[in-house]
């Protein structure tokens, strides 16, 4: 075999062992959300947001079973993706739809794990809400609101965020003339569980920041960065608009779990020194990966 052709073989591999795993988590995470939907949220008539909040509400009044309602009224949003997104997001989202369908109604007549109200909110929206953050982070999604308010954002002045937003507060205000005001008002805080233990699962504990700093003692700050951070760092070349003074500013790439260290160098160092530090939502490339540090 040719090294052209070895290198081939290895990433065909590579790319084989990828959608093995996409397909692996996808699963795993629609089962969780059936789980949290079926075992805390369903039996306790507290809902979920989007297409699958619509589905239980559809599913309580008609008595068809609620897996049946999540396929069906998510299958446009299928072709929807498949049109805007591509064709991995579009499968990927179909394989988790069919998988959280069919987990929904295996898991229907299965008594409920708690029948306090609150508990089944926590626990119902964490166990959710991990699910989702499983299925986004390898790619795929579970609910289709998402793509339809993504559609509505190019035609109109609202954010993505605010069409959720929006589409949410309706289908709660439905809950509350069906289920009653106080499993709405449960219903909500369960959205809101599921939505940051969402952003949890997806960022992960090692969320990266930016962080920039301007100081006379840039290189001093930079060389306690790389030694006790084991972070590289990055000299760039500003200019004070007032001033017009020449200044360096340090660009470096920290973890969440690192800033307050790195706060603290910066406060040792020259406790008059500008910093900022922001998220980042994703880190590719370059040398962040971490220094051993002797």
């Amino acid at each position: 075999m040719t090294d052209q052709a070895l290198s081939h073989a290895k990433h065909k591999g590579l790319t084989k062992a990828k959608l093995a795993q996409r397909t692996i988590f996808i699963i795993f995470g629609a089962i969780l959300m059936g789980i949290g939907i079926e075992e805390f949220l369903v039996p306790n008539r507290i809902l979920d947001g989007g297409i699958v909040g619509i589905s239980i509400i559809l599913s309580h009044l008609t008595g068809f079973k609620l897996g049946i309602f999540i396929f069906v009224l998510n299958i446009p949003f299928f072709f929807i993706g498949y049109k805007q997104i591509g064709k991995t997001f579009a499968l990927s989202t179909l394989l988790g739809i069919a998988v959280l369908s069919v987990t929904t109604a295996l898991l229907h007549n299965v008594p409920a794990l708690t029948e306090d109200l609150l508990l089944a909110t926590v626990f119902g929206g964490i166990v959710l809400g991990v699910g989702v953050g499983i299925v986004i982070r390898y790619g795929g999604s579970l609910d289709g609101t998402e793509i339809m308010a993504i559609l509505i954002n190019k035609k109109t002045p609202f954010s993505v965020g605010e069409i959720i937003m929006f589409f949410n507060v309706f289908i709660f205000a439905i809950a509350g003339f069906v289920f009653g005001w106080d499993r709405a008002m449960y219903s909500l805080l369960a959205y809101y569980i599921a939505f940051k233990t969402i952003d949890i699962v997806i960022a992960g504990l090692d969320e990266s920041k930016s962080a920039w700093i301007i100081s006379e003692q840039y290189e001093e700050i930079g060389e306690t960065i790389l030694a006790r951070l084991g972070r590289g760092v990055t000299y760039l070349n500003g200019e004070g608009a007032y001033t017009g003074d020449d200044k360096k500013v340090i660009f470096c790439v920290i973890t969440r779990l690192e800033e307050a260290k790195l706060k603290e160098i910066v406060q040792e160092i020259d406790p008059t020194a500008f910093l900022a530090v922001a998220n980042i939502s994703e880190v590719r490339g370059g040398r962040f990966k971490k220094k051993d540090i002797h």
